[in-house]
Parts: C-alpha cells; sequence; structure tokens
C-alpha cells in the first residue's frame, strides 16, 4: 500500500511546482536566452553574442541608473538598520497608548506605494504644502524644485522609501527583540551595566541576524527601485532622464511594440550581478563577526 502511493507527496506539492517553473524558472531561463539576442515584442530576433553587454559598458543612461541605485542603497541601508531598531525598543514598552502609536508607526506600510508617492509628490511640489509653509516662514525665498532637480529628486524619493519602510522593519525588530531573555537585562543590570551599555552588550547581540537579514532586504529593495522614482518624476526619470533606477530603464526599453527586449534581458542580467554583490558582502561580514 505505501509502495503504490509514493507518488501522494508529489501530487500535493504539484501545483506549487507547476507555478515555479512556469512564472519564475522559465522566465529566469528565458531572460538569458534573449540577452544574447536582439529579440522585439513582436519579433523573435536572432543571436548577437555579447553586443547588447557591450552596448550597456558604453550606456551613459545606464551609468546614472547604477549611481542612482547605489546612492539609494548607500543612504537607505544605515538609515532603515537603524532606526526602525530604535523604534522598536520604544514600542516594545508597556505604556499608556503605546498601541497608537504602534498602529501608526505602521499604517504608512499598508499604504499603497503609488498613493503614497502621489500624496509626497503633492507636497513636495513647487507650490506644495513644504515650499507653502517654508516660504510663509520666511525660511526660504523660492521654492526648492524637489521634483525637478536631479539630485534633490533623488534624495525626495529615498525620504519616501525611508518614511515608508520604517513601519515594516520595526515589525521584523519587534519579533526578534521578543526573543531576548528578560534575565539577560536583569543580569546586566545588577552587574551595574547602564541602559547603553545593556543595549550594546545584550540587545545587539540578541538581534544580530535579523540586522543582516533587515541588511539583505534593504540593500535588495534599494537597488530594484522602481515606484517611488517612477512617480515622483512622474515617469520621466527626472530632468534628462538621469534620476532613473535600473529597473526603471529596464521598463522603459522593453515596452511598447519596438522594444528591445534582448537589450532589457541583459540589463536585467546586469542588475542581478549587481545585486547579489552586496549580499556575498553582507555575509562574509557576517562570517567574520561570527
Amino acid at each position: 500500500m505505501t509502495h503504490r502511493r509514493w507518488f501522494t507527496p508529489w501530487l500535493l506539492i504539484a501545483p506549487a511546482l507547476v507555478w515555479l517553473l512556469v512564472f519564475t524558472v522559465w522566465p529566469s531561463i528565458n531572460t538569458v536566452i534573449l540577452s544574447f539576442t536582439n529579440a522585439r515584442p513582436l519579433g523573435g530576433g536572432h543571436f548577437v553574442g555579447l553586443q547588447n553587454f557591450q552596448r550597456a559598458l558604453n550606456d551613459d543612461q545606464l551609468g546614472d541608473a547604477l549611481l542612482n541605485s547605489v546612492i539609494y542603497m548607500v543612504i537607505c541601508l544605515p538609515l532603515l538598520t537603524v532606526l526602525p531598531l530604535l523604534m522598536a525598543l520604544l514600542v516594545q514598552k508597556r505604556l499608556p497608548g503605546i498601541t497608537f502609536f504602534r498602529t501608526a508607526f505602521y499604517t504608512p506600510v499598508i499604504a499603497s506605494a503609488v498613493v503614497v508617492a502621489l500624496i509626497w509628490g503633492w507636497v513636495l511640489d513647487e507650490r506644495g504644502l513644504v515650499n507653502g509653509i517654508a516660504q510663509r516662514l520666511g525660511i526660504l525665498n523660492q521654492a526648492l524644485p524637489f521634483l525637478t532637480d536631479r539630485w534633490l529628486l533623488l534624495l525626495s524619493a529615498i525620504g519616501l522609501t525611508v518614511w515608508k519602510g520604517l513601519g515594516y522593519y520595526m515589525i521584523i525588530y519587534l519579533s526578534a527583540l521578543g526573543n531576548i531573555g528578560r534575565e539577560l537585562h536583569e543580569a546586566a543590570a545588577v552587574d551595574g551595566a547602564g541602559a547603553f551599555r545593556r543595549f550594546l552588550h545584550v540587545t545587539l547581540p540578541g538581534v544580530r541576524n535579523t540586522m543582516l537579514l533587515v541588511s539583505v532586504l534593504i540593500s535588495v529593495s534599494a537597488l530594484r527601485v522602481f515606484s517611488e522614482l517612477y512617480v515622483l518624476s512622474d515617469g520621466t526619470g527626472g530632468p534628462g532622464g538621469r534620476d532613473m533606477s535600473v529597473v526603471m530603464l529596464i521598463q522603459m526599453y522593453s515596452r511598447g511594440f519596438t522594444g528591445h527586449l534582448g537589450y532589457a534581458s541583459a540589463l536585467s542580467l546586469l542588475l542581478f550581478v549587481v545585486t547579489v554583490g552586496p549580499l556575498l558582502l553582507l555575509l562574509r561580514l557576517d562570517r567574520k563577526a561570527a
């Protein structure tokens, strides 16, 4: 009887396996194949070798996009690694009304990224709330071009990403803090350790693996940013298209009936390589610290 039912486990995982093969494995393989062709949406294309990758090396737009993505990651990584931990320590305390602050901190997470970006666009517009208040208070003589200056637009998108991600990573840290034994803090307090020393020698070691996980998630998200920059720049990628992320560049080349699917696929592979680099570095640093 047991021998006849050897296929039962395979039947149970078959739907998930088919889904994985059709929507993950095959598209990944197809992307690699297309990256060596000049395929277009309405044509199969033919093999062109490394031409797409050679074109990418000479693409100034790709250089700007990679720079934007790296700056995005470098700024978001420390902010979204440290600030949510401090917020988690704050809301972990059992204080009157703390539930309200937990809800308030998490609310941006459940809001749509596009809707939040549209609201930020209205607030940061030259006639928006920020410029209006700053000019009325005499802080500014003229409106700042948050959405039309290359670097201000990039920093505005980074601010949006940080603001929206704080609550999400705070929840992850809360679960990690709950696993730190209370007796460890009590023992450290008995030994004369103050709040700051307990944070350094009890809390941080207790959430070390969680900090690595958060760092990986932030790095991947920052390098693959799309919605924030796309909505804030109204799909243009900022002045001269210099605020595009790599994902925006891939989308630009792959859309429409005249899109360059081969080149877009090559950019996708390059983005994959760029994304894997920081992850390997973080894992190596974690092993050295262990």
